[in-house]
């Protein structure tokens, strides 16, 4: 183990994020929302901005099939129509920002994202069960846009999307199967971008990323067993704490 660590130049810390990064990611898709957060700055800590969105894509791509292979029957794609376009285009704009920064600038988007991301957790939470949530094209071309950057610059477009999809009242399986499309279409289509124009996924990346299987995997089947047993408002104040301050020291 030692010679593969130091073949892919990879500490035994960062050996971990990515372990624990697959071991969430698995929990999130199957329903302990917000969760796969907590990994997103520690891994810019670890791995420098632009890098560690290279090194998260291929494991949330592998956790996609997860989720598409299982709610693949429940998606909506009348809604899927309506904001793919305009994710697309903030894919687009994010791809050309990313150029422009450096890598401390490009922490700062991710934690600004991740702040971002973690108010509108807050923001949906507080406002359950009411209808305060527009339904205009409009809606759909603005979250569309800031979710394709959210997702390009720092794999956070988990809450822009979720509420999008709670103005159309959709069931809960609805819901959960057209998020898992969405996500599934918009990693991959991330991916050459990054690959080529990025250039920040190598082979060793995808080898590295690979070894996180079993972890995308045992999160799942803890994430369905997490669900029914713990709180969630005690795995969610965790989750908005844990983020938050690791959000706070990308700026630092």
């Amino acid at each position: 183990m030692t010679d593969l660590i130091q073949g892919l130049n990879l500490s035994v810390v960062q050996w971990a994020l990515i372990a624990l990064s697959g071991l969430l990611i698995g929990m999130s898709k199957v329903g302990v929302p917000g969760v796969s957060q907590v990994v997103i700055p520690l891994l810019a800590m670890s791995f420098g901005g632009k890098q560690s969105t290279g090194v998260l894509l291929p494991i949330l791509m592998m956790a996609d099939v997860f989720a598409v292979a299982y709610y693949r029957r429940h998606a909506e794609w009348k809604y899927l129509v309506q904001i793919l376009p305009w994710a697309f285009a903030g894919l687009l704009i994010a791809l050309w920002i990313g150029n422009l920064v450096n890598d401390e600038q490009f922490k700062s988007l991710i934690a600004i994202l991740v702040f971002l991301s973690v108010g509108l957790m807050l923001w949906k939470d507080a406002r359950k069960g009411e209808q305060l949530i527009p339904k205009g094209w409009w809606f759909a071309a603005f979250m569309g846009m800031l979710g394709g950057f959210a997702t390009m610059i720092g794999n956070v477009a988990g809450p822009v999307f979720a509420i999008y999809l709670l103005s159309m009242r959709l069931p809960k399986n609805s819901f959960i199967g057209t998020s898992a499309w969405f996500f599934l279409i918009l990693n991959f289509s991330k991916f050459p971008l990054q690959y080529f124009v990025w250039k920040n996924i190598a082979p060793d990346v995808l080898l590295t990323d690979l070894m996180a299987l079993p972890a995308i995997a045992l999160g799942a089947l803890s994430g369905i067993k997490l669900v029914k047993i713990l709180p969630e408002k005690v795995y969610r104040t965790a989750v908005i704490i844990i983020t938050v301050l690791s959000a706070f020291l990308l700026l630092i």
